[in-house]
């Protein structure tokens, strides 16, 4: 059976981290957290996560500053931008700087899910 994937989580809601880490264990997941936009990085690079789930709203600087230092690292790793914030353009924003999908908080479980297999490139997995 070949390793569990990892997914980096990066947001400062202690709850929600908490929550979603419980969810995609139960799918199989290994997770790895940073709760700000300067761990992040540090994070992203010690962890090879092979997803990363990043807040637009951080500590230490936005999602958007984050893609873009991550792009800068040439960081290839697949990106979903969650987001409470009501910004109208901020999916488009998001994906214009490189995120793979931009969903909003509070995020819809299934379509959670088939985001982040779609980002992995799982074709046959299930929307849980």
């Amino acid at each position: 059976m070949p390793d569990k994937r990892k997914i980096l989580i990066i947001d400062d809601d202690k709850d929600f981290v908490r929550g979603l880490a419980v969810r995609l264990k139960t799918e199989g997941f290994e997770i790895a957290t940073a709760p700000d936009a300067i761990a992040a990085i540090s994070a992203a690079r010690k962890e090879s996560p092979d997803l990363i789930l990043l807040d637009y709203a951080l500590p230490g600087g936005n999602g958007l500053t984050v893609l873009d230092r991550f792009k800068t690292l040439m960081l290839i790793t697949p990106i979903i931008v969650l987001s409470a914030s009501e910004i109208l353009d901020l999916p488009t924003r998001a994906t214009n700087a490189g995120a793979f999908a931009f969903l909003r908080k509070p995020v819809d479980n299934s379509m959670l899910m088939r985001t982040i297999h779609r980002a992995l490139g799982d074709s046959t997995a299930s929307a849980s």
